[in-house]
């Protein structure tokens, strides 16, 4: 049986193998994918972003119980910043989510951003659509606490939450770096903590300042408090009321044509620059060119036209 096959079956090691495979760019993790990919396209895809010490492992690992409660089977890809030494993730979320292990309708895996912008790894995209292929309903899809630039979440999610947390600093700088803007569903966790009355607040007089479009669903705002399982219910019923709204409206479809439209443009830009290193002298090639620029012989964009001829 090969790695398809094994998969598409339900064999989680060779899930895991797979996504190792998507991780480390190896050209039989591409093959597979393109078989997978026709299979694809059913999950939810949902997105957790927000600032550290807001309880995003907490609030993911609840959520996670929550659609397994209705019989739907999640996947949880943790983000993790990477590390200098190993390369590898250094937060291990799946540490914090020993509980859900034991669950066969669950599975978890730890992705570390490599130096990637945004905290999202370069190869998430890819993951989900193993994820999605292998037949679980909802990925669950949990950022780095970098909190304001984790705004390319929302290219690959067809749902993002941005937690929030009563104390944390000032919120009007999460607005000005768009990461309210990119919220479908807004929560406040920790609400049992002071002052998470004048957190709900501020978010509400922000989103009504953002002025949405005329007729445009409005944000809503959940508060949960994840330690206590508290609020994950009406959470979950907020992301599927989500759902519900963009396959009705039409917006999945933009959603997920934009998604490709961007997975595209980046795999044709990697694979250019692929063909141009591997010409012979490529590397001499690029090298050259950044002498020549670095001594002002000759500015960057003619050195491009230049190599591109």
């Amino acid at each position: 049986m090969d790695l398809v096959d094994s998969l598409l079956s339900g064999n989680r090691r060779a899930l895991a193998r797979l996504i190792t495979q998507i991780e480390n760019d190896l050209p039989v993790a591409r093959n597979v994918l393109a078989t997978l990919y026709m299979r694809a396209g059913r999950a939810h895809l949902v997105g957790v972003t927000g600032a550290p010490g807001t309880g995003k492992s907490t609030l993911v690992n609840e959520l996670a119980r929550a659609f397994r409660q209705s019989g739907r089977t999640v996947a949880i890809i943790a983000i993790d910043p990477t590390s200098p030494f190993t390369g590898g993730a250094i937060l291990g979320d799946r540490i914090r989510m020993r509980d859900l292990s034991g669950d066969s309708g669950v599975f978890i895996r730890s992705m570390a951003t490599r130096g990637s912008l945004g905290g999202l790894a370069r190869a998430t995209a890819d993951v989900a659509t193993a994820l999605d292929a292998a037949g679980f309903d909802v990925v669950l899809i949990e950022t780095v606490g970098a909190g304001q630039s984790e705004v390319d979440i929302a290219q690959l999610a067809h749902t993002v939450l941005v937690v929030e947390a009563p104390g944390l600093g000032d919120d009007v700088q999460a607005i000005k770096a768009g990461i309210l803007e990119i919220a479908d569903v807004l929560v406040v966790n920790k609400a049992d903590q002071p002052n998470a009355d004048i957190t709900v607040r501020a978010l509400r007089g922000m989103l009504a300042l953002s002025q949405p479009e005329s007729g445009a669903r409005p944000t809503p705002i959940c508060e949960t408090v994840a330690t206590e399982g508290k609020g994950i219910a009406e959470l979950a019923a907020a992301i599927d009321d989500h759902r519900s709204h963009l396959n009705a409206s039409g917006g999945m479809i933009e959603r997920t044509r934009a998604r490709i439209r961007r997975q595209i443009e980046t795999m044709l830009r990697e694979q250019l620059y692929a063909r141009f290193i591997s010409r012979n002298g490529g590397h001499a090639e690029l090298d050259a060119a950044v002498e020549a620029v670095m001594d002002r012989r000759v500015d960057p964009y003619s050195a491009v036209e230049e190599m591109i001829k």
